[in-house]
């Protein structure tokens, strides 16, 4: 109950003050964050070097422990806050944007801060204090939301965004120390760290590529466009995710343990997995896609027609969006089965796959980077496939089938939805038209077919109402 309310809450807020921002700030406010995160997101990585997941997993775990990786990620985080001190005036020359240095002097706060609090966030995930991590998120989300739209108001531009990053760092950790209820000691012996570390190697090396595949469109914006495009990348970019994240979120929450639970199981396993699929097909493709129906709508009456140039790069990313959450189940199946090492060399082949063909695509313009992009995500899944069938025994033919049905539903209802509601003019009126439409040609259809994870879904939220 407590990470629902924590997820739909946050992604609320994050919506509310977003739209505030957006309205009130420049794409090229929006930029200048931007280019910097890249940086930000790997020196994050790098300091927690995957042992909040592996004291997570240790069977016994000790005040050592945790004191070991409080020590390490809190040097680690001092080490590489004074690197990229002295580097953010080559960080500046390299997009050639003089106002950068200061302005990354002060974002790099977020992960010094952060890093003191590793130790604490792995204590508090590993004993499930769900509730009092939902508790320190929200409030930590609020203020800096707060805070960053009072900013931006007076006038603060792309500061109010910088604040807002390093102060919901710095209230959520705050607030982990205090609900962790654990303290450091002045004891350094990092001995228990090499236990950990051939788990933790690994989950850091995919991490960074990951991270760096996330967050390369930035670079090479910034580098070979302007700021104004950096932010319009970044706010279609945002969008996607707090589409395919409520989604995603929603499944990993249950799958991961389900999945581990009937490991020893094959058959059973991949019908589990089968009917997960198909559940995962069934939520994502009608809403990814939906998102690209209105995204022209969405972003006119949200945060108004200064942001159009970014609906394209929206809808092309909610493409990807849409098969994000399969990707994830197909990689939570192998973590379950123990096969760490094939989803992090599969991942890592994605990325640099990506990251060499968009280096080489950037002079075509960023369409034409960002549809390569997005082919080679939505096509990777045939590798995901080749493993998870090695696994547990899924067919192509029953993937295509559990998948396939769902999204070509989905497409034909986008496209029927998208014709009808073409003679209306009123934006308000076109986009709830569109909602409605597509939502009810999509649940007909299921009907009619007699869709069984449809049935499902009614039978479970009618017997919910009638113990109510």
């Amino acid at each position: 109950m407590w990470g629902g309310i924590s997820n739909g809450i946050q992604q609320l807020l994050n919506l509310v003050f977003g739209i505030f921002l957006a309205r009130l700030l420049l794409p090229a406010d929006y930029g200048m964050v931007g280019m910097l995160a890249i940086f930000t997101a790997v020196a994050g990585t790098l300091q927690e070097s995957g042992f909040t997941m592996a004291l997570a997993n240790k069977k016994d775990v000790s005040h050592r422990d945790f004191n070991a990786v409080f020590w390490f990620s809190t040097l680690t985080g001092c080490c590489l806050y004074t690197i990229l001190f002295f580097c953010a005036p080559l960080i500046s020359d390299f997009y050639h944007q003089p106002e950068l240095t200061p302005l990354a002097r002060f974002l790099f706060l977020g992960f010094l801060v952060s890093s003191t609090g590793i130790a604490h966030h792995a204590v508090i995930y590993r004993n499930l204090f769900v509730k009092q991590k939902a508790l320190a998120q929200m409030i930590g989300l609020f203020v800096s939301g707060l805070t960053g739209v009072i900013m931006a108001f007076n006038g603060m531009a792309y500061w109010g965004i910088a604040t807002q990053s390093v102060l919901y760092i710095a209230i959520t950790n705050g607030l982990y120390w205090f609900y962790s209820r654990w303290h450091p000691t002045l004891q350094f012996d990092f001995s228990p760290l090499r236990g950990m570390f051939a788990f933790s190697s690994k989950l850091l090396l995919t991490n960074v590529f990951t991270v760096t595949n996330n967050n390369i469109f930035s670079v090479l914006l910034g580098k070979f466009y302007s700021t104004a495009e950096v932010g319009f990348y970044s706010q279609a970019n945002k969008w996607n995710s707090m589409g395919y994240s409520f989604i995603n979120n929603t499944i990993n929450g249950i799958s991961k343990p389900i999945l581990a639970n009937v490991a020893d199981e094959q058959d059973r396993q991949l019908r589990v997995f089968r009917k997960m699929l198909r559940f995962t097909a069934f939520l994502s493709f009608p809403c990814m896609l939906g998102l690209t129906l209105v995204a022209k709508e969405l972003i006119i009456i949200t945060i108004t027609v200064k942001w159009l140039s970014c609906v394209p790069i929206m809808q092309l990313l909610c493409l990807w969006g849409a098969f994000f959450p399969i990707t994830s189940l197909y990689s939570n199946l192998l973590i379950s089965k123990g096969k760490s090492n094939v989803y992090m060399w599969n991942t890592i082949l994605m990325g640099a796959l990506q990251i060499a063909t968009m280096i080489l695509c950037y002079p075509y313009g960023i369409m034409t980077m960002l549809s390569i992009y997005v082919f080679i995500n939505i096509c990777w899944i045939a590798s995901w496939q080749h493993f998870v069938h090695a696994e547990i025994g899924l067919k192509w033919a029953h993937s295509l089938k559990d998948i396939g049905s769902f999204m070509l539903i989905a497409a034909t209802t986008i496209g029927l939805t998208y014709w009808i509601t073409l003679p209306i003019t009123n934006v308000y009126v076109l986009i709830i038209s569109k909602i409605i439409i597509a939502a009810l040609i999509y649940c007909g259809v299921m009907f009619l077919s007699r869709a069984v994870v449809f049935k499902e879904c009614v039978s479970f939220i009618l017997s919910k109402k009638s113990k109510r």
